[in-house]
C-alpha cells in the first residue's frame, strides 16, 4: 500500500502550486482501500481538470493496482476543508 501511495504522491506534487499540503490517508473498508487524497483548495482545480481529465487518468492508474486481499483501490480527492 505504500506502493501506492508513493505512486499517487508521485503523480500529484508536480501538479500542484503546494505540494506540501499533498497528503493522503487510507481508510480500510470492507471491499476497498479508499485514498483520501487532500490537497491545497486552490489545487482542486488543477488535480481535477478540464472535465475531470486529470482526475480521470489518475484513478485510471491507481484501479489498475492489483492489491494482494483483493480489495480494490478507490481515490477520493478532498480540498483540504476537512
Amino acid at each position: 500500500m505504500t506502493d501506492l501511495t508513493d505512486l499517487v504522491l508521485t503523480i500529484v506534487r508536480p501538479l500542484v502550486t503546494q505540494p506540501e499540503q499533498v497528503s493522503i490517508e487510507i481508510e480500510e473498508t470492507d471491499g476497498f482501500f479508499e485514498y483520501n487524497l487532500s490537497v491545497a483548495p486552490v489545487d482542486v482545480g488543477r488535480i481535477i481538470g478540464k472535465q475531470g481529465r486529470i482526475a480521470k487518468a489518475i484513478r485510471t492508474i491507481v484501479y489498475s493496482v492489483k492489491t494482494d486481499d483483493r480489495k480494490k483501490a478507490r481515490l477520493n480527492i478532498l480540498d483540504g476543508k476537512e
